[in-house]
């Protein structure tokens, strides 16, 4: 995500985020999700609210969430955003995609011995 948003930008957003769920292929709130804010810019209070709002549908939860995240406002935006939903927060992406995965490696090298 880049840049700034509007209403209608989230509006747009979430059109893109109910597409992209209709073709997943786990269970419900089976996946996981990596959403890379490094490039967004300092978002309106308003807006902050709206995407507070997107994070707690529990329709579209993710099994594990995780933000890259560049500037420590931005993530301070983001914690706000996030509210009591549990996700984490990384500088780098690979890490952040490591720790999505972390618990299905574990479970899959368990079920392997």
């Amino acid at each position: 995500m880049s840049g700034f948003f509007t209403p209608a930008r989230i509006g747009d957003f979430l059109a893109a985020r109910r597409a992209t769920h209709a073709r997943l292929r786990c269970g419900p709130n089976q996946h996981v999700t990596i959403n890379d804010l490094r490039e967004m810019k300092i978002q309106s209070q308003d807006v902050v609210g709206h995407f507070h709002s997107v994070l707690a549908d529990p329709a579209y939860r993710s099994r594990r969430l995780a933000f890259v995240v560049a500037s420590s406002l931005a993530r301070m935006q983001l914690i706000r955003a996030i509210g009591s939903r549990s996700a984490q927060c990384f500088t780098d992406p690979g890490e952040a995609e490591a720790w999505l995965f972390e618990d299905l490696v574990a479970h899959r090298a368990a079920a392997a011995r």
